[in-house]
């Protein structure tokens, strides 16, 4: 396993002893000010993922378009979350970075799109995407330590 995605496994296990206790309302919750929830946050780090490394790659992604596009920038809940989804979100987790560092050692990123961050920095290779991507994790667990705070 790659230094980052290793990283990754242990942010998200951390996302994951956050949310645990948190019931179905206080996942859904969005608290006056905010634009969204903490599965919303949660989904989110997982569909970016799936952009960043599969779509930027002009790779299907192994994730649902489905739920990729619920939980993409720019999107916001609509609905309260059922119990199915929340053990959905908390499977592709770590699914997701499981089956990137199968594809990546099965070397399907051959192409990869520039593309630049919000943040600044010019992103050129799967490499630097997957450096980048604890940076944004670290972004929403501050996001989903906030929330929690706000809704428990």
């Amino acid at each position: 396993m790659s230094n980052n995605t290793y990283l990754m496994v242990y942010l998200r296990t951390y996302v994951l002893r956050l949310i645990n206790d948190l019931s179905l309302k206080e996942l859904s919750t969005i608290p006056q000010g905010f634009n969204n929830n903490i599965v919303w946050n949660v989904g989110h780090l997982i569909a970016t993922d799936q952009r960043v490394w599969y779509m930027r790659s002009g790779l299907t992604p192994p994730v649902e378009p489905n739920f990729i596009a619920r939980y993409q920038k720019g999107t916001k809940p609509t609905v309260f979350v059922e119990e199915a989804e929340v053990i959905q979100i908390k499977q592709l987790l770590f699914f997701s970075l499981e089956q990137f560092e199968a594809d990546l050692n099965s070397h399907l990123f051959a192409d990869y799109e520039t593309w630049a961050t919000p943040y600044g920095n010019t992103i050129h290779t799967i490499e630097e995407a997957t450096n980048f991507l604890p940076f944004h994790e670290g972004l929403h667990i501050g996001c989903i330590k906030s929330l929690k705070q706000l809704v428990s």
